[in-house]
């Protein structure tokens, strides 16, 4: 049974680890699936993008789940949020329900934090399995922003 308090760590995403990244979006329920974009597709953006910060979640020593952020505005990839945007999160099927996400979110704002900044903006679709319950569950509330279709988000400490 795996443990249910992992340390949760961030590892750069290689050439060795991409294809086991990609795959982790195939363990998502079909409605994940609709709410999330492929890793692929997530890896591939983030290429294109001068902003973007991106890397695999590790729980202890598997391979849990992908983190991307955004920070500033990048004319080139469409993206003008202010500040530091999350702009993906997904935890493996396998995986969820374990703490996870949760604990990623928090070591990306102590990471922020000791950078001086003080604020998280994400989005997020409604539906079925939307996480818009586990953002607010982590203290985001809605900015009165929208992207499109989908509901902004901010967490200030």
């Amino acid at each position: 049974m795996p443990q249910t308090d992992p340390e949760i760590s961030f590892r750069r995403v290689t050439a060795w680890t991409v294809t086991d990244v990609c795959e982790l979006s195939e363990t998502l329920s079909d409605e994940q699936r609709e709410m999330v974009a492929d890793n692929a597709v997530s890896i591939a953006e983030a290429h294109f993008s001068e902003s973007a910060w991106f890397r695999a979640i590790y729980a202890d020593e598997t391979l849990a789940g992908f983190i991307m952020l955004h920070t500033g505005a990048d004319y080139d990839d469409g993206i003008e949020r202010p500040g530091v945007f999350l702009w993906r999160l997904m935890v493996a099927g396998p995986h969820q329900g374990r703490g996870i996400g949760r604990k990623a979110v928090q070591k990306v704002v102590a990471d922020l934090t000791a950078r001086g900044i003080r604020e998280l903006r994400t989005s997020y679709d409604e539906g079925p399995a939307s996480p818009g319950p586990f953002y607010k569950s982590l203290g985001f509330i809605p900015s009165g922003d929208f992207y499109g279709e989908e509901i902004g988000a901010v967490l200030r400490w």
